[in-house]
């Protein structure tokens, strides 16, 4: 059981690196093919660099669903939303209260509200009592959230070039600096960390999973699923905790040091942006892949997830901003969370 235990947690701590690790060379390589193509740096900043920061969780969910794990699959994703939401945001308002810009206010955090809904009404006309699910996401269910993603990504490009700042000019311009000096000088290169970021991403999303493989003619345990079966823990308890968190520390540290920068619009974009993509995303290619029954928990923390998107969008709409004080609460407001999963 010892071995099984190292075993297990060495591969999530590999994996998340992994998983981390293998991002960042997918987006550093696929902006700088996407430059070389002359594709505006302000589409590159919000369409390939904004989903670069979730395909962690891609990775995990869709590895989970297919190895069976339903729970893990969806927990991860409402999981990561609510530390996203809670931990993300209230610890970049604990550094610098948040200016949450008049677009944010109006239309994303609201349209992360629906995106809520839309889980909680197309997996409850998906039970299916029979086999004690309280819920089920099947492939059409998957392809309407996959619809509502693209009008999401058509309408946030389409309103970015209509209302383009010049202070969203400088950091499109910025960031076309950064893609140059950092990045891979050659498409070849641009290639290789392509194709590199998307290995080290499988097999993140492998090791963090886990399960039972013979290697060599021996049988090793690892991953989130052997922990959860080790400890006698639920895989949702694990995704919404270890696992959620894992893959939420890309969010966690671009949206803390842009606070820190004073770029709060970015700090709160990023961790709404996110949230949206995690279910119409995520959820949507997990479920076309395969399909996602959903237990009663599963429903109940998705209820608990559009409670506190509500909480978000009643603090952006106080003066506009995030205090240090609402930050504060937020946080605490995910402790009690946690310690509410821990016990029930």
């Amino acid at each position: 059981m010892l071995t099984s235990i190292i075993t297990s947690v060495i591969s999530l701590v590999v994996g998340f690196m992994f998983l981390i690790k293998g991002a960042d060379a997918f987006v550093d390589g696929s902006s700088a093919v996407a430059k070389r193509l002359n594709v505006p740096p302000l589409i590159i900043g919000l369409t390939i660099v904004s989903l670069g920061t979730s395909l962690p969780e891609l990775a995990v969910s869709v590895t989970a669903a297919l190895a069976g794990s339903n729970s893990l699959a969806i927990s991860n994703v409402i999981g990561s939303n609510m530390f996203n939401t809670l931990v993300v945001l209230g610890m970049s308002a604990v550094f610098v209260p948040l200016v949450v810009d008049g677009s944010t206010r109006s239309f994303d955090i609201p349209f992360s509200i629906l995106v809520s809904v839309a889980m909680i009404g197309l997996a409850l006309t998906g039970a299916a009592p029979e086999d004690g699910s309280a819920g089920m996401l099947d492939r059409m269910d998957g392809i309407v959230l996959l619809l509502l993603f693209a009008f999401f990504l058509v309408r946030t490009v389409y309103s970015a070039l209509k209302f383009r700042s010049a202070k969203m000019q400088m950091e499109a311009e910025q960031m076309e600096e950064d893609i140059t000096s950092e990045g891979p000088k050659s498409m070849g290169t641009a290639a290789v960390y392509i194709v590199l970021g998307i290995i080290a991403i499988i097999a993140g999303g492998d090791l963090v999973v886990g399960g039972d493989r013979m290697v060599f003619g021996m049988e090793f345990h690892y991953g989130a699923t052997t922990l959860a079966r080790l400890f006698g823990l639920s895989e949702t308890l694990i995704g919404l905790t270890i696992v959620a968190c894992g893959t939420s520390l890309p969010e966690l540290v671009t949206s803390v040091v842009a606070a820190k920068k004073d770029e709060v619009d970015m700090a709160v974009g990023n961790a709404v942006g996110s949230n949206i993509f995690n279910v119409l995303g995520i959820l949507g290619v997990a479920t076309v892949i395969q399909p996602v029954a959903l237990i009663a928990e599963n429903i109940i923390d998705a209820g608990v997830l559009l409670a506190v998107s509500v909480m978000l969008l009643v603090f952006a709409w106080t003066k506009g901003t995030i205090s240090r004080n609402e930050g504060i609460l937020m946080l605490a407001t995910y402790m009690i969370y946690l310690m509410y999963i821990c016990m029930r």
